[in-house]
């Protein structure tokens, strides 16, 4: 288990079993009748990624925000026993939600490949989804118009990967590249702890890089498009987008993407901060995110 400090991170670690036998943690703080957020975190950060959040709403909401298997605090699949694609993790998200909150429409806060992969999940349970904060992210095939950053272009190349798999590379370049200023050190740890632990705690930071869909060919490329296609039916939802202008991933044309699919959508735009929007701009953000809740 990898060591996280406590003052920063003192949440009770929860478990639950998901289909094929892997245990996903999940934090789960707050009142057990509050109304639900789940908070879906992307590559290559996990569930600590919100802990300021998470203790920002958790005197009235029931808090719960999972880690994806082979990530965080979550088990480390074997790949013969798991298949490290959207679709998975699609559909491990969906058995979570079955299992923790089988009733009540929830509210979800998501970022990076979170978003994605909660936007494919909201789509086919439009009814089950009650309001949505999204922090830079997306949930589309992406644009011919639209590269893929070059730090994740190198991710894919053979160099790439053997550095991610053999040295932490993408977690420790996120950690750098992700925020707009220098990270303080006990949290760029936090952010990078699940996965200094040799080859197998990283398998799934490289195998996310990897499973991105360029062309049509792509596994996960279907996936995104049924996505898209069916973004219309959460436009009634309550949306509101909190946006780091300076990302190094998506960029001006993922916030226009956006606006073009939910024009309506309340859409608040930081100058300053960067992908990791809440480590950037954490007061913005957490009011932010209380306020469109509330």
């Amino acid at each position: 288990m990898p060591v996280v400090p406590e003052k920063l991170f003192p949440f009770e670690r929860h478990f639950h079993v998901q289909s094929q036998g892997h245990r996903m943690h999940y934090v789960d703080e707050g009142p057990v009748d509050g109304q639900p957020v789940v908070m879906v975190h992307g590559n290559p950060t996990w569930s600590f990624y919100y802990r300021r959040l998470i203790a920002e709403l958790s005197d009235a909401y029931r808090c719960l925000a999972p880690d994806h298997v082979g990530m965080g605090l979550s088990d480390r699949a074997d790949e013969a026993e798991y298949e490290y694609t959207m679709a998975s993790r699609v559909a491990d998200l969906g058995h979570f939600i079955d299992a923790v909150e089988p009733e009540r429409p929830v509210d979800l806060v998501v970022h990076d490949w979170g978003g994605a992969i909660a936007m494919a999940w909201a789509v086919r349970h439009p009814e089950r989804v009650r309001r949505i904060v999204l922090l830079n992210t997306w949930a589309f095939t992406i644009p011919s118009d639209m590269p893929l950053p070059a730090a994740l272009k190198f991710a894919r190349t053979g160099v790439g990967g053997f550095l991610i798999n053999r040295f932490n590379a993408f977690s420790g370049l996120a950690a750098r590249l992700g925020s707009a200023g220098k990270l303080d050190r006990e949290v760029a740890q936090g952010l990078t702890a699940p996965y200094r632990n040799g080859p197998r705690s990283r398998l799934a930071t490289l195998r996310f890089v990897q499973d991105i869909p360029l062309r049509e060919s792509d596994r996960a490329w279907s996936v995104l498009a049924e996505t898209e296609a069916g973004l219309q039916k959460l436009a009634d939802k309550p949306i509101r987008f909190i946006w780091g202008r300076k990302d190094f991933v998506f960029d001006d044309r993922a916030l226009t993407r956006w606006q073009e699919i939910w024009p309506d959508a309340d859409y608040h735009v930081l100058e300053g901060a960067a992908h990791y929007v809440i480590e950037d701009a954490p007061q913005r953000v957490l009011s932010g995110v209380r306020e469109h809740l509330q």
